[in-house]
């Protein structure tokens, strides 16, 4: 099923660019790269797709070592006449299978610049480190992840929710229904695989089997992640229990109640985050740009996909007799799909989201995510249902020099006038779960219009 994902436009705008260089779509397994780019191919008149996991693909490049051999075999193979190159894309797909695939992509910008090239895989910062030059200033990046709320309400061919989450404000009358939408993707997450079974079935009766298998595949490329059977033992037992650690503040000293050690943990977690899989998510203690993180901290820790958070932690059933899921697995749920909301936007870059401490030995603060504009960092907090305490954001914007502040709940859209315990004025602009996404555009609206 071909789905309509925003990444498109940024194809766009590459496929038009003057200075266009070779493309490299980077995401996890199953997130859409193949199918995206497919999709896209049928904007040119010819296209050649190869994928390296398959041997006759993959020994074009093992057995020619200049990219002139490669353009040449490939355009005689697909008879396709080099006068025609502007019009020809070469979609490279799995390209870590062949190390020297991917170091061949700056001599496609030096030597076919006309030609469009778009390269995708997996677990490609480990394919990196067999590189011996890689393509660095040659290559473009593209970053790919699950369905986003927006791109699973087309999906689902529900255009009149969509032209509703578009308005800005949002109108109040659409609320419910939004909401209810957002609460069905929230449990059913963004994995494409996963969201056209729903679709055709209608039921997420025959789900369980496909989350498992797209868990299971993350768990059998382990052994591309390490080095060693201790390295393999370390990132089976961190995929076996990190779900259980969403929204907490984690330390590697033996995480998931296990006795290994923060060196081998931290090793184990990072190379997860290169494959994309999770995402150590950093505090900051600054109320000024720029956003430096703290290393010596306790991160957080982001999963790729809350849907697949729910299987593994066997929730999705008791959602779905649920109204609010404010409360559900802690409070933790809706703080993490809001934040995969929020990543799902870096699509041109791995922008690092962060969150906020202030740690004193009488009284700690912690907002959810702070978020730079214009010269600001705006404090966002993620409350449970349609109230709460703002504490912690109060810390924030007595210590910040502007008055902007944002809460991320169950309720209507709503900006108004507050104060803190202390006496400073600000305003506070509360915004519905199902607006994660729309998060920048709601930020200048808010601070342009008051």
């Amino acid at each position: 099923m071909i789905f309509s994902r925003h990444i498109i436009h940024n194809l766009e705008e590459w496929k038009r660019s003057d200075n266009r260089k070779p493309l490299l779509i980077r995401g996890a397994r199953q997130v859409g790269k193949t199918t995206v780019i497919k999709e896209f191919a049928n904007n040119y008149k010819n296209n050649i797709l190869l994928n390296l996991e398959n041997a006759k693909d993959r020994n074009v490049f093992e057995a020619n070592n200049d990219v002139k051999s490669v353009v040449e075999y490939l355009f005689l193979l697909h008879s396709i006449s080099q006068k025609d190159i502007e019009n020809t894309l070469l979609f490279i797909d799995e390209i870590q299978e062949v190390p020297n695939a991917i170091q061949m992509l700056r001599y496609f910008y030096e030597k076919y610049p006309k030609l469009h090239v778009i390269a995708a895989g997996s677990l490609l910062e480990f394919a990196l480190k067999k590189v011996k030059s890689f393509p660095v200033g040659r290559v473009e990046y593209l970053f790919l992840y699950p369905l986003n709320f927006s791109e699973f309400l087309l999906a689902i061919n529900n255009n009149m929710a969509v032209e509703q989450l578009n308005i800005i404000p949002v109108n109040n009358y659409a609320h419910n229904v939004l909401l209810d939408l957002f609460n069905k993707f929230v449990i059913i997450g963004g994995m494409p695989e996963i969201v056209s079974e729903y679709i055709k079935k209608d039921s997420i009766i025959d789900l369980p089997r496909i989350y498992e298998s797209i868990w299971q595949t993350y768990k059998d490329d382990v052994e591309k992640y390490s080095s060693n059977a201790t390295d393999r033992n370390v990132i089976r037992h961190i995929m076996s229990v990190v779900q259980a650690y969403i929204d907490q503040r984690i330390k590697f000293q033996n995480f998931g109640k296990s006795n290994y050690k923060s060196r081998e943990v931290g090793e184990a977690m990072r190379n997860l985050d290169r494959a994309l899989i999770l995402k150590l998510i950093y505090p900051t203690t600054d109320i000024e740009p720029p956003l430096r993180p703290d290393f010596r901290k306790s991160p957080k820790v982001q999963l790729l996909d809350t849907g697949i958070v729910n299987y593994s932690l066997g929730i999705q059933a008791d959602m779905l007799i649920m109204k609010d899921f404010s409360n559900v697995f802690k409070g933790a749920i809706i703080p993490h799909i809001i934040t995969q909301e929020i990543i799902s936007l870096n699509t041109e870059f791995t922008k690092d989201i962060h969150f906020w401490v202030r740690e004193k030995s009488q009284s700690s603060s912690e907002v959810d995510i702070v978020y730079t504009y214009d010269g600001k960092i705006i404090p966002i907090e993620i409350k449970s249902g349609a109230t709460g305490s703002l504490k912690s954001l109060h810390q924030f914007i007595d210590r910040a020099s502007h008055d902007y502040a944002i809460r991320i709940y169950g309720g209507k859209f709503l900006i108004e006038n507050a104060i803190t315990p202390s006496g400073k004025s600000y305003m506070l602009m509360n915004m519905p779960y199902y607006l994660g996404t729309k998060i920048p555009e709601y930020i200048k609206y808010f601070i342009e219009n008051y």
